[in-house]
């Protein structure tokens, strides 16, 4: 498949809306679930797969045509280990505190179902750059949901948002923290895992909503705009 009959405007959909890695296709869910207690875990984690997603659908595409079909998979893990030790030592030099924060999921990012998954499915069958878009838009909207996630879990179980940013732009960044609700005691819940469950499930039937809305909307569409002529009793 060439460049000109990729359509980047539908990867980047597909990336961020159409098959989101962590509302609809629903792979990876460990690390979705596990560090999503704050806005700031959850968008580390999620930029640092982003990176090793673009990283690794780029390298994948490079080496394609010299990779025999029968090892393709072992090999596409292996640059992935590759890439996400680079990210795991640079993490532990510049930020350690969030490194030790985010713990075994930083390495854990090798065995995620999304990044071989995009290698194989996407990266292997087409050119370098849109590969390279695809891995990142694909781990960008992982990031997004993570985000999200974190932001509600956040602010429903500690009355905070960007709680802990410190620990990944040092000490002066603390004045970013905001208390969103003061004098609050915090809901254990949403902090610990059955909170992240409840979230998850909250952000899934709102995308089904607004899904479902927009289907209705475009099914209404061509008959409003039929002429009076047309329409019959």
């Amino acid at each position: 498949m060439s460049d000109d009959t990729i359509s980047y405007k539908e990867i980047i959909w597909n990336g961020i809306w159409k098959n989101n890695a962590g509302i609809v296709t629903l792979l990876g869910l460990c690390p979705l679930l596990a560090v999503s207690s704050t806005v700031v875990n959850g968008l580390s984690l999620g930029l640092a797969t982003a990176l090793v997603m673009a990283c690794s659908n780029g390298a994948v595409s490079v080496v394609r045509s010299w990779v025999p079909n029968e090892i393709r998979i072992p090999v596409f893990i292996l640059i992935i280990a590759v890439l996400v030790t680079i990210i795991q030592l640079l993490m532990n030099a510049y930020m350690q505190p969030l490194y030790l924060v985010l713990g075994i999921f930083v390495p854990l990012i090798v065995v995620n179902c999304n990044v071989l998954g995009r290698a194989e499915a996407f990266a292997s069958k087409n050119p370098v750059m849109p590969s390279v878009v695809d891995g990142f838009m694909v781990g960008f909207g992982l990031t997004l949901t993570l985000g999200v996630l974190g932001a509600m879990r956040e602010i429903i179980g500690k009355g905070t948002l960007f709680s802990g940013i410190d620990l990944a732009l040092g000490e002066s960044a603390k004045g970013l923290i905001i208390t969103v609700f003061p004098d609050y005691h915090g809901f254990l819940l949403a902090i610990l895992p059955p909170g992240a469950f409840l979230g998850l499930g909250l952000l899934i039937a709102g995308k089904n909503w607004i899904d479902q809305r927009a289907s209705k909307n475009v099914q209404r569409q061509p008959a409003a705009s039929l002429p009076p002529s047309h329409v019959t009793a």
